[in-house]
């Protein structure tokens, strides 16, 4: 038997050029790194491969544009990008690389949300005819908004309308992988790959199998080399028969951040008195009033943002398993971690694929998502994937669209202006000191991520939470319901508002233990009657 493992060089030079390249990857978490490294590398000193068409279901690299993508995103390198999400730092930093290509037309770039994604790459390893879905009509990716183009070099159209039984579906045709690069943390020399190390499966599996089933073949990145049959078979998350060539890394690193932490794997578990308390302040007043939203034994998905505040939160109240929470990139309960680390949990019950998790997700299968807005309009419609003047400042959709298009219940959180907003909270009192200049409650949003014109139509229950007020959306529109202690709905909601905004006549003070330091002592309502789930196909 002959050896699988071959130097990182020798893998990428057997890259053709022109190839449909499938990457594996979650932002910081997952990414293989040396692999992409290796081709930039290649391509500035032989000029190949190139003309690269990449395909990423989620990201690779972190929010600074570090490593992952930023590597191979160099004219000439890539033809195409076709990503679920994006490096993208604060606009205090210079802009990643490949946000600069975009920017400047240099590639054409389409942003999709993962668990379409997923099923594109799922569809094209069956052979089956596309992806047909509901998820994303009416938002940018329907095609009679954008259709998922960021920029004007995206000439192709990737999705349809058409119509199927009766109703109407985006169809997304298959893109069939020349290759994969996937990364594990150990494969014996057969090919046989195991994830122990790893902080989430992603989709490892479903790229290779679309690479290996249309021709194409797989690299796989991984930590450590053993000899056959020193990975138990049920430690086998990716067999040798989808495995082509094997590269190793040994400084092969957890996260963008972490060389190795044993929670996020799940190997050991994290005290919770090790998670440090959330700072007192508006952001953890926006968190606490979302984590109200919340009822006891709820499946709830999480986003970036503030909302990424609230399982501390709970654990602050001695509610941390209150709820079991369910991240995209796989994890099923524990706590999920913020900032490089975001898509980790620690002690997590379980760790499923990403591919299955976006199934979960796109049918409604949670029962509330806690997420953030940078945009909400008459509609009730939000943006979080993209503004016309810094287009830098969005990593793009993600698994928002996926999240959001069947979720149940949904909790928006942010701020209500932006922009030197500056805010003191004093004696359990809210105060603006300096207002915002921009509002983020307008009358159309630049982006349509989520459409709040379908959810009126398919009953979803949507709150807004933001520093100052409550907004429910509501078939005749968007509700203020409550305010905070110090804030004058007049002057400080209706008046900083472009979006058309009524006052409930049962108009309430928000809670006044969200605006004071000490723990609020929280309970979450127990569930008195059992959950109807809706079969319609919506």
């Amino acid at each position: 038997m002959s050896s699988k493992v071959i130097s990182v060089e020798k893998a990428v030079a057997l890259i053709p050029d022109d190839a449909h390249v499938a990457i594996s990857s979650s932002s910081a978490l997952g990414c293989p790194n040396s692999t992409m490294r290796a081709i930039g590398e290649a391509f500035e000193a032989k000029g190949h491969p190139r003309n690269l068409d990449l395909f990423l279901p989620i990201a690779a690299g972190d929010m600074y544009g570090v490593d992952g993508i930023d590597n191979v995103a160099k004219p000439g390198l890539i033809s195409r990008v076709i990503c679920g999400s994006y490096p993208s730092g604060p606009s205090s930093r210079p802009s990643p690389k490949i946000w600069q290509m975009i920017g400047n037309d240099e590639v054409p770039a389409y942003n999709v949300p993962s668990g379409i994604l997923f099923d594109m790459i799922r569809n094209a390893a069956g052979k089956r005819a596309g992806v047909l879905t509901k998820v994303g009509l009416d938002t940018f990716m329907d095609p009679r908004r954008h259709g998922g183009k960021m920029n004007k070099a995206a000439k192709e159209d990737i999705v349809k309308i058409v119509e199927f039984g009766g109703e109407e579906w985006m169809h997304f045709p298959n893109i069939y992988p020349d290759v994969a690069i996937i990364r594990g943390t150990t494969a014996d020399e057969k090919g046989n790959i195991s994830m122990e190390h790893e902080g989430g499966y992603l989709g490892t599996l479903d790229v290779a199998l679309a690479a290996r089933n249309n021709g194409g073949f797989v690299i796989a990145q991984v930590k450590r080399v053993t000899t056959p049959g020193s990975i138990p078979p049920q430690q086998v998350y990716i067999p040798s028969t989808l495995v082509d060539f094997v590269v190793v890394d040994p400084d092969q690193w957890q996260t963008t951040e972490t060389p190795y932490d044993p929670a996020i794997s799940g190997e050991v578990r994290r005290p919770f008195s090790s998670f440090p308390p959330v700072e007192f302040g508006t952001d953890k007043i926006i968190a606490r009033r979302a984590a109200m939203e919340l009822m006891m034994d709820d499946a709830v998905n999480l986003g970036f943002g503030i909302s990424a505040l609230v399982p501390q939160i709970l654990i602050e109240e001695g509610l941390e398993e209150a709820v079991t929470w369910v991240i995209e990139q796989g994890a099923v309960g524990g706590v999920p971690l913020d900032g490089f680390a975001f898509g980790c949990a620690a002690n997590a019950q379980a760790i499923i694929p990403s591919p299955t998790q976006f199934t979960y997700f796109q049918s409604g299968g949670e029962d509330c998502g806690l997420l953030s807005f940078m945009e909400v309009d008459n509609d009730g419609s939000v943006n979080v994937s993209r503004l016309a003047a810094k287009p830098h400042v969005t990593a793009g959709v993600g698994g928002f669209v996926d999240i959001t298009s069947h979720g149940k219940k949904l909790v928006f959180s942010g701020y209500f202006t932006a922009a030197g907003l500056k805010l003191d909270v004093t004696d359990g009192r809210l105060t603006i000191l300096n207002e915002g200049k921009f509002p983020k409650f307008v009358e159309e949003v630049q982006h349509v991520t989520f459409s709040g014109r379908r959810s009126k139509t398919l009953g979803q229950d949507i709150t807004y939470v933001t520093e100052r007020c409550v907004i429910k959306l509501t078939p005749d529109g968007l509700v203020v319901t409550e305010i905070a202690p110090g804030i004058d709905v007049e002057r400080d909601v209706l008046g900083q508002a472009k979006a058309r905004l009524t006052v409930s006549p049962d108009l309430k003070e928000m809670d006044a233990r969200l605006f004071k330091p000490e723990p609020m002592n929280l309970t979450p309502p127990d569930r008195t009657t059992p959950r109807f789930r809706s079969t319609a196909g919506g």
